[in-house]
């Protein structure tokens, strides 16, 4: 019998994961086995927010329409992925204000010296010299303000956003240090190293959605037959034998991605295959991909046409993205010695 004074245990709070993605093209198969499919599961264990980056997006030239046309769809994608608005915050960063507040008080507590010293800074300028403009600056300032607003325990990190994370955490320091305890520290989340999808032209280098050669990558949004034409076209080698072994750089990928899709091992997809050719092979990676990315394009569809629903949504997220964020912002504002708004 259980001790009248015995301690009520309380469910552990789960920990908070904050990614925001920008409106600037759709994932790749290779995103989507590396992470996005896991997306679900994700906020089973955490406390998720993702969010459309429209603002970040305003650091190079953007035809307007065509902004506002993406922005729309990337929130419909990762609707149409998983992320459930139920069990994660979702919104668009543009309807949130108080991003672009703390963006600017954060770049007053950001150093000259250390926003330049930024690779992503380095790299779009030189993309981009006839635009070096002062947002493409201090555009880690508005990042860290993305995160801090929401007191995330663990930031995604990808390589080419290490140094972000690692800017955040430094000011987030040099202001605790300054004004009291504030911010919590983020640390990057680094999932279970998921399958490598290379590109299916020169599968020596990574499945990317920036590669010139449209045959080289799988977007997830791309019809069944484009699937399967890109995966007839697929490079491999003049062995015409599946099987998974060193300098079959082609073939290797195509049964990594056939096996994850399929859950059949390298064994059991060297047996399917035995005697038969590589139009066979690549036609059923082709079928098996197009079947696992159905329920995406189809959800993506039915929600494109349900604009009522897409509106209805973001507008809750960003309402409860509004409402949160307000707690770190007013706190903020407060040590930094603005007068309280009148107005909120």
């Amino acid at each position: 019998m259980t001790e009248l004074n015995q301690e009520v245990q309380k469910p552990e709070k789960k920990k908070s994961i904050l990614s925001g993605i920008q409106p600037t093209g759709t994932f790749t198969l290779g995103n989507y086995i590396g992470a996005v499919r896991n997306w679900q599961q994700l906020q089973e264990d955490y406390q998720c927010a993702y969010f459309i980056a429209d603002l970040h997006s305003l650091t190079v030239r953007q035809e307007a329409a065509k902004l506002r046309r993406q922005s729309l769809e990337a929130f419909a994608l990762l609707l149409a992925c998983g992320i459930d608005p139920q069990k994660s915050l979702l919104f668009i960063q543009s309807h949130v204000h108080n991003h672009a507040e703390l963006g600017w008080i954060l770049a007053c507590n950001s150093l000259f010296g250390e926003l330049s010293r930024m690779t992503q800074f380095k790299d779009k300028s030189a993309k981009h010299a006839d635009n070096i403009n002062a947002g493409l600056f201090t555009y880690p300032s508005l990042m860290a303000a993305d995160i801090l607003l929401y007191q995330a325990d663990y930031v995604p990190v990808g390589a080419d956003q290490t140094q972000h994370l690692e800017f955040t955490r430094n000011v987030a320091q040099r202001f605790n240090n300054l004004y009291g305890n504030t911010f919590k520290i983020p640390e990057a989340y680094l999932p279970p190293e998921g399958a490598k999808i290379m590109s299916l032209q020169e599968p020596t280098k990574k499945m990317s959605k920036s590669d010139t050669n449209p045959k080289a990558f799988i977007s997830i949004l791309d019809d069944h037959d484009t699937i399967i034409r890109k995966f007839r076209s697929a490079v491999t080698d003049s062995e015409a034998k599946v099987m998974f072994k060193e300098g079959k750089d082609g073939i290797n990928n195509l049964m990594t991605i056939y096996s994850v899709v399929t859950g059949k091992t390298y064994e059991q997809i060297e047996d399917e295959f035995t005697g038969k050719g590589y139009g066979d092979f690549k036609l059923a990676v082709g079928e098996a991909v197009s079947e696992e990315l159905r329920p995406v394009r189809e959800n993506f569809a039915r929600l494109m046409n349900d604009k009522a629903y897409l509106e209805e949504t973001y507008k809750a997220g960003a309402e409860t993205a509004q409402r949160i964020s307000n707690r770190t912002l007013t706190k903020v504002k407060k040590k930094v010695g603005l007068l309280a708004n009148p107005f909120q």
